[in-house]
């Protein structure tokens, strides 16, 4: 499917912040204790956050680049990488749109920004968008826990190859 992306307007936003994921991945879920800020961040122009639309114009997706993409805890001194995150619609997801939609976002980020290669952190839970990232290019570079404590969900970073 062929998309378009532009910044997020703030009916995006609030679509966005309303997607509910299933277990497991329920952790991409809005925080509603943290929702305002959520939409702050997202609606925020000077944030590098887009929405994906489907050649309908519905928001089948969004992504971002840069400090917005990083998960705290994580190695993001390795400058030569732009860090790009990613979300699909839940109801698109689990059905093989994945490879496309990812190809279309970096398609998107290299158009916009030019940079040498992407980096990526993605849930170790998430062995689904993993394989994915790996078909897209991406390798696993490094793991660790959210906010660096011990309990906390441990993510991945992958980086372009």
């Amino acid at each position: 499917m062929p998309y378009t992306f532009r910044a997020v307007t703030e009916v995006d936003a609030r679509a966005i912040l309303a997607w509910h994921y299933e277990e497991p991945y329920a952790i991409y879920n809005a925080d509603p204790a943290t929702l305002d800020q959520a939409f702050e961040t997202l609606h925020n122009p000077a944030n590098a956050y887009f929405a994906a639309l489907t050649p309908d114009g519905q928001v089948a997706g969004f992504c971002c680049f840069g400090a917005d993409a990083r998960v705290p805890g994580g190695d993001y001194a390795d400058a030569s990488a732009l860090d790009v995150g990613l979300g699909l619609r839940p109801d698109l997801t689990g059905g093989g749109r994945g490879l496309d939609f990812v190809r279309a976002v970096l398609a998107f980020g290299r158009s916009r920004f030019a940079p040498a290669r992407f980096r990526l952190t993605v849930a170790a839970f998430n062995l689904r968008a993993q394989r994915v990232y790996t078909h897209a290019g991406f390798r696993v570079v490094g793991r660790f826990r959210r906010g660096g404590e011990p309990t906390a969900p441990e993510f991945l970073q992958m980086i372009e190859v």
